[in-house]
């Protein structure tokens, strides 16, 4: 019998997961497909059971619903507890767990590089749900400081507590004052969704060096324009596609207990840019 897999949240019609997924599952030979399935805010009750009644193998979960579904979980894996929000949910036999891989995904491109985050100062921009998983990933990896730079001040400072609380130095800073310190910063990560639908940076890149690695989670377009001008700078980029890719991969070996193709995976994913 296929397994069915999705994707859920709104707008959901421009998600690249389908695409991978199913590359995956041909690539294999594995009798399973994956659907994109918008839920609109505050229909997220209704929306999970008629997930349960199709019986649905396991599923993504993108804006808006990634902290509310927490509720409707029967266990949850330690990142999710600690992030407070879930991107993976695996049915088994009927019970729902909820997982977390925006924070090896996240991490996975830095290893990759081979670049070490252990007693590292960061430049974070951004305090949305992305940014969450980010700080946990830093606090895992022991980082030393991270500034939060978001435009409302409110939230950032309600991510420093977090950062606090998770035994990392923090503070906030606001976006002008972040571009003339980011050359201070071993890294510097985009959260926010500025860059996707503008052609602009989120904060100035004049003092980022070649010292610094600057990593931005928005996946299109591919060269940001924050990455673009980093890299004019010398900086080391990491693109938002590998984080992507990186999650994609983790949440297809939870729900399969198989080893993810990456190949086919990768080709799929920047076929579609």
């Amino acid at each position: 019998m296929t397994k069915t897999y999705a994707v859920i949240g709104d707008p959901i019609d421009h998600s690249l997961s389908p695409a991978i997924h199913n590359a995956a599952f041909t690539f294999l030979g594995m009798d399973c497909t994956y659907i994109a399935y918008r839920i609109p805010k505050g229909e997220l009750a209704d929306g999970i059971e008629s997930l349960r009644l199709i019986n649905i193998a396991g599923f993504n979960v993108t804006i808006p619903h990634k902290v509310e579904m927490m509720k409707f979980l029967d266990d949850a894996d330690n990142d999710c507890k600690t992030i407070g929000a879930t991107n993976t949910v695996d049915n088994k036999n009927g019970k729902f767990k909820g997982y977390n891989t925006d924070m090896d995904g996240f991490l996975e491109p830095i290893k990759q590089r081979n670049l070490i985050c252990a007693d590292s100062n960061v430049l974070l921009i951004g305090a949305g749900g992305a940014a969450r998983a980010i700080v946990a990933a830093f606090a895992k990896e022991k980082a030393h400081k991270i500034i939060i730079a978001n435009r409302t001040r409110e939230r950032g400072e309600e991510l420093v507590k977090f950062a606090t609380k998770l035994g990392m130095d923090s503070e906030y800073t606001d976006l002008t004052s972040a571009g003339n310190i980011a050359g201070q910063f071993k890294f510097i990560v985009n959260a926010t969704m500025i860059g996707m639908k503008n052609c602009s940076s989120p904060i100035s890149t004049r003092n980022i060096n070649k010292d610094c690695t600057v990593y931005d989670i928005v996946y299109m377009p591919v060269d940001t324009e924050l990455l673009e001008q980093s890299k004019k700078q010398g900086a080391t980029i990491i693109y938002g596609w590998e984080m992507l890719l990186a999650q994609a991969m983790r949440s297809f070996e939870i729900w399969t207990k198989r080893k993810a193709p990456y190949e086919a995976m990768k080709l799929t994913l920047l076929g579609r840019f």
